[in-house]
């Protein structure tokens, strides 16, 4: 009953979302990317794979292997083949990475290299639910294909698969299809989640949630974050579970070591002790415009926006006592260009060293540069705190530097609340709240280089949880 209220929901979705596309921008992204998805994985069906050359025999109906049992050199002569599928499927398997949206596909992105490094002749299919995913990596070169998941409907899922064909399916942090989850048990193709986090107020670990404990089993192995995760897991008789951490970690290491430099930012900054506001919500900025307007100590700050839109910059501007820039404005470039600017483009442009040296306050709409302009704060906030959610703290502390954020929505964040425990981030309620922590780190040398680097001893302590996924897949190849 429940599978099929949850399928009902899911085909009544489908028809509200076509409604709210008329009027709404990212949810016309999804459905036309939902459409499009078949076109593009249509013309890339794996090659050497077919029904009958499945390992085990032919396929039933319901992608259960069964095995034929013959004798004579016939028999030989098709176990030879079979012997011969399987080391083919080792070395050139299918993997299919799921993330939920951009944030998760960054977080498990070392995985995704890791295994086409690991199995060069590899096919990797790399799908997502959120606009804000797919839209920004579509063209993300490591993966064969990269297209929206077809919605969780029982004829989707069958047409994905077949067509597909995945040796192994990957889910980053969550994301629990019933029907996907289901067809992949089904038709014995291993499925993990790693990089997850449970907390006990989830419907897995309440006495009514029997439903969606059958979906958390249809997982061959969960990979999870902390302990807290893997008792809760293990509480419910859960136990292919392993301790892992992290793959965000192992990913901005790799920022960080491959980060570019910005001559402009670098201008911009000079001398003057620098705080960037990154991936910044509007509840963040009037934070933030606030105690910009009433602080009279010598600071720069950039404002990174979660969403680039220029009419909401132009009021921004309006907010601030102080002289501000735009940075694709500086680059002489037109607004709707620049705001696609990337770190390759930035050696380029007209901007004046007078104009630099007078605003405090300069607005990155841009895409691609966050992550790696961390390196020249000095403070960070980063945004979400006071809505949906915390984003990503782990790429400025990767390179040792002091941590804000609002609150109450970093609970769910396991980064987070370790680096509060540990003294290297604080979380403010608001703009008092905030002027009052920073100042007592700006005014407190000794206080900041001690918060900085229990943020980069946190991060550098932390990575490692790639090499444990990979261990996981390469043992389930040998098992099959």
């Amino acid at each position: 009953m429940f599978a099929f209220i949850y399928t009902l929901g899911i085909y009544l979705a489908q028809g509200i979302a076509k409604l709210v596309a008329l009027f709404h921008v990212k949810t016309r992204l999804w459905v036309k990317g939902q459409e499009q998805t078949w076109t593009l994985i249509g013309g890339h069906k794996p090659e050497a794979r077919s029904q009958k050359s499945e390992v085990g025999g032919r396929k039933t109906e319901n992608g259960e292997r069964r095995t034929e049992n013959r004798t004579g050199p016939s028999a030989r002569s098709t176990r030879d083949t079979q012997q011969s599928e399987i080391n083919n499927r080792k070395s050139a398997p299918t993997f299919w990475f799921h993330a939920a949206s951009l944030g998760e596909f960054e977080q498990g992105r070392p995985v995704i290299e890791a295994c086409r490094k690991q199995y060069p002749t590899s096919k990797i299919v790399l799908t997502f639910f959120s606009p804000s995913g797919f839209e920004n990596k579509k063209k993300y070169d490591q993966a064969d294909i990269v297209c929206y998941l077809p919605a969780d409907t029982p004829a989707n899922v069958s047409r994905f698969l077949d067509v597909v064909q995945p040796d192994m399916a990957l889910f980053i942090k969550y994301e629990f299809w019933l029907n996907y989850l289901s067809a992949l048990k089904k038709r014995n193709i291993p499925a993990i989640l790693f990089s997850a986090i449970f907390r006990p107020n989830q419907l897995f670990f309440k006495g009514y949630g029997g439903f969606y404990r059958k979906v958390l089993f249809c997982l061959d192995h969960v990979l999870v974050q902390n302990h807290e995760s893997e008792r809760l897991l293990k509480s419910i008789d859960y136990k292919q579970v392993i301790l892992a951490g992290d793959t965000r970690l192992d990913r901005v290491v790799q920022i960080a070591k491959q980060a570019k430099t910005f001559p402009l930012i670098e201008q911009f900054k000079g001398d003057t002790p620098l705080l960037i506001v990154g991936s910044a919500w509007p509840d963040d900025l009037d934070v933030i415009f606030s105690f910009l307007n009433n602080f009279n100590q010598p600071l720069k700050v950039i404002v990174a926006p979660h969403e680039i839109n220029p009419e909401q910059i132009k009021s921004w501007q309006e907010k601030v006592t102080t002289k501000s820039l735009i940075y694709s404005h500086l680059l002489g470039q037109g607004e709707n260009e620049g705001r696609q600017t990337d770190e390759r483009r930035t050696e380029n442009g007209d901007f004046s060293q007078g104009a630099l040296d007078s605003s405090s306050l300069l607005f990155l709409d841009t895409v691609g540069m966050l992550s790696s302009v961390y390196r020249y704060a000095d403070f960070v906030f980063v945004g979400g705190g006071y809505r949906d959610g915390l984003h990503n703290t782990m790429e400025p502390a990767v390179f040792g530097v002091p941590i804000f954020f609002g609150q109450p929505y970093y609970q769910k964040f396991q980064e987070a609340l370790d680096l509060l425990q540990l003294g290297g981030a604080q979380t403010v309620a608001d703009a008092d709240e905030f002027t009052k922590a920073f100042r007592e780190v700006y005014e407190n040398e000794e206080l900041r280089k001690q918060k900085a680097n229990i943020c980069r001893e946190y991060v550098q302590k932390n990575a490692g949880a790639t090499a444990k996924v990979m261990e996981v897949i390469a043992n389930k190849f040998v098992m099959r």
